[in-house]
């Protein structure tokens, strides 16, 4: 989606954002996103050992059937913060929860910045008292998915509608993250909204697989957050929904779609990125083996190097599938990058170096293709390359 998309955004839900003054950069840094009644919520987070405040809240009040609101501040992750953290990040429950009219626990709490500082309450307590009215609008909508995000070079959306029992329904899914990539669950912040009725255990179920299926096969720098959240709103109750519902099986199948499409654009803008690369293994005893062999390639410093490179350097592709400790035959493994076969039954292939350079300098986004047998298991991951302006801003930029 973008801001000419004329796909409709859910039902049940209104958006707004304003500059709160906790970023020094003076855009917007605080968004909510409010559903017209009790919603449905659900959530996939980090697990990282060291994380936000925000995360133990969202934790201890999802799955649920009486969510209200989700606030974002962006420019500060509340992390490492102490008991004057988990203060401010009730206080900001609240201070959300008065402008929807519902209390603290009914809103869910996401933070995303710097960690190790404390919130500055005061400025946000005054900008309280001139946030905007919420809109179902998709200027509001875009305002809010703005107002998340951090390092990002561009804002991260994406809708899906379908119909199903003569109703159409809509799934719209706003993202940040391009830097600190790694996730398990995902270096980065989405908020997915949706009218079609679910129940609060389907909607975890969904989620879940819907976070492995996306943000959790991208990388940047394969560095797992301490704020990473991917939270799941319905405007529509629905008790007596099966997994096998068709309606449900179509909702799994937009929600989808829309998590990859923003999932692929976190590594796409990662932090000084001139690659996107689309690694593909496959022939793996199993997919959990495919996964482990892609995740290993994706996040490989050298890798990323050479891709930044345009250098087609097949030994490091094959050696990181070597590491990940997936057992496969060398003898039987293939690699093509953009197509061009470059090893293949233990050796490199005899190959034009400069073409293949030139075909990865020529795309944005580069392909790498490794069959390492003939078993069924595939994967699919997305990472950035590593590039000398990645260094910069990371050696300038306070964590």
């Amino acid at each position: 989606m973008n801001e000419q998309s004329t796909e409709r955004l859910p039902d049940g839900f209104v958006y707004e954002a304003m500059v709160a003054g906790i970023k020094k950069s003076g855009k917007l840094d605080l968004s909510l996103i409010a559903a017209t009644g009790p919603a449905v919520a659900a959530g996939v987070y980090t697990q990282n050992l060291v994380h936000a405040t925000s995360i133990d809240w969202c934790r201890a009040r999802t799955p649920s059937d009486q969510i209200r609101a989700i606030v974002v501040n962006s420019g500060n992750a509340n992390a490492c913060t102490g008991p004057e953290g988990e203060a401010n990040n009730r206080r900001l429950a609240e201070l959300a929860g008065k402008h929807v009219a519902c209390q603290a626990d009914e809103v869910l709490v996401l933070s995303t910045g710097v960690i190790g500082r404390q919130l500055p309450m005061s400025i946000i307590e005054a900008a309280w008292q001139r946030f905007p009215t919420l809109s179902a609008s998709h200027e509001s909508y875009l305002r809010a998915a703005d107002g998340i995000t951090t390092t990002d070079n561009r804002r991260k959306v994406a809708t899906g509608t379908f119909t199903h029992g003569g109703r159409s329904y809509s799934v719209a899914n706003m993202a940040k993250g391009a830097g600190m990539i790694g996730p398990n669950m995902a270096t980065m912040l989405a908020v997915v909204t949706t009218d079609f009725p679910l129940s609060a255990s389907l909607a975890q179920a969904a989620v879940s697989a819907a976070a492995n299926y996306s943000f959790n096969r991208i990388s940047v720098e394969g560095h797992t957050s301490t704020n990473d959240a991917l939270v799941l709103l319905s405007s529509r109750q629905q008790s007596n929904l099966t997994a096998d519902d068709e309606g449900f099986q179509k909702f799994v199948s937009a929600l989808r779609q829309t998590c990859l499409t923003c999932a692929k654009l976190i590594p796409a803008d990662g932090e000084g990125a001139t690659h996107l690369m689309n690694i593909r293994v496959h022939g793996a005893n199993s997919d959990v083996g495919a996964d482990q062999i892609a995740r290993a390639i994706a996040n490989s410093a050298l890798v990323k190097c050479a891709i930044h490179g345009n250098d087609p350097n097949w030994g490091r592709i094959v050696s990181a599938a070597g590491y990940a400790g997936v057992t496969f035959d060398p003898a039987l493994t293939e690699l093509r990058l953009n197509g061009h076969l470059i090893f293949a039954q233990g050796r490199p292939e005899s190959f034009d170096a400069k073409v293949v350079s030139q075909s990865i300098r020529a795309e944005f986004e580069v392909l790498i293709d490794l069959k390492v047998g003939s078993g069924p298991g595939v994967a699919t991951h997305y990472a950035s390359d590593m590039t000398v302006d990645y260094v910069k801003f990371n050696s300038e930029y306070t964590t």
